[in-house]
């Protein structure tokens, strides 16, 4: 019996969250087969933030301690990377006939993708856990109490959100898993032309400017200010009003790309 588009409004959401949770657990079960695909996606920000807190040096033009600067940085950073596994299981599950085979289903269009996106929040959140673990060990820490936190990890979280749509839809642009790493490396000037690493008053003017607002600046500098570390202000518009637009760009963007994805998965086939 089709689930989709029966009984009233309240039935048809009942039916979508069904759905979307029975494609969330699909995406569990493989990362049960698969667990050390979900290790490196784990260990990698690690890496990273261990080889620019010790290595490569970073916060230029931040007084005060570098890894408490670093860390909300890379917990940004670490919310925008790490897209290739989501755009990798769309485009091996488009070339295998999958998607087809759900499409063919009395199933609720776009679940598929809602599950996607609802496991790999799964995994974010527990990628914020290692990496918070990770800084504690290393002496970073929050000052401005438990709310303050929570609110920090809940705009990195949105953030997360929105770059998995992005990821998503590039995905089914894509088409193939070959074309992933090509569609991959645009995130990479994203995330480093960012205040992730150091303050855009060290940079020449109009790449500070460009910067200051680039969706992943504003979150970092928002979750600094929220966790009480140097670098959360810089005196200009877009540092003062980081928390605003560390909603709006996320919102925004979701706008834009969820939207997109769930019309681009819906023609497929057609």
């Amino acid at each position: 019996m089709s689930t989709a588009g029966v009984g009233t409004g309240t039935g048809r959401i009942g039916w979508a969250l069904t759905d979307s949770w029975t494609m969330t657990r699909r995406e569990l079960a493989h990362w049960a087969r698969q667990p050390v695909q979900v290790v490196v996606g784990l260990v990698f920000p690690v890496m990273l933030l261990l080889m620019f807190n010790y290595l490569v040096g970073g916060g230029s033009g931040i007084e005060g301690d570098n890894t408490e600067f670093l860390v909300p940085g890379m917990l940004a950073l670490t919310m925008a990377f790490g897209l290739e596994g989501t755009m990798l299981a769309v485009t091996q599950d488009l070339n295998k006939g999958v998607i087809d085979r759900f499409r063919s289903m009395p199933m609720v269009s776009g679940a598929v993708l809602v599950g996607r996106n609802t496991a790999d929040m799964l995994q974010s959140v527990a990628a914020l856990a290692v990496m918070t673990g990770v800084g504690l060990a290393l002496g970073w820490r929050w000052h401005n109490g438990t709310a303050a936190a929570l609110a920090a990890l809940g705009l990195l979280l949105l953030l997360r959100f929105a770059m998995l749509w992005i990821g998503i839809q590039l995905a089914l642009v894509a088409g193939r898993p070959e074309m992933v790493q090509a569609v991959q490396i645009l995130v990479w000037p994203v995330g480093f032309l960012s205040n992730v690493f150091a303050s855009p008053e060290s940079m020449p003017g109009w790449l500070g400017t460009v910067v200051e607002w680039n969706p992943m600046s504003a979150t970092a500098t928002a979750v600094r200010g929220l966790f009480g570390n140097p670098g959360g202000s810089t005196g200009t518009w877009a540092a003062e009003h980081a928390e605003l637009l560390s909603v709006l760009w996320p919102v925004a963007l979701t706008a834009v790309f969820l939207p997109l994805a769930v019309r681009r998965f819906a023609r497929l086939s057609r």
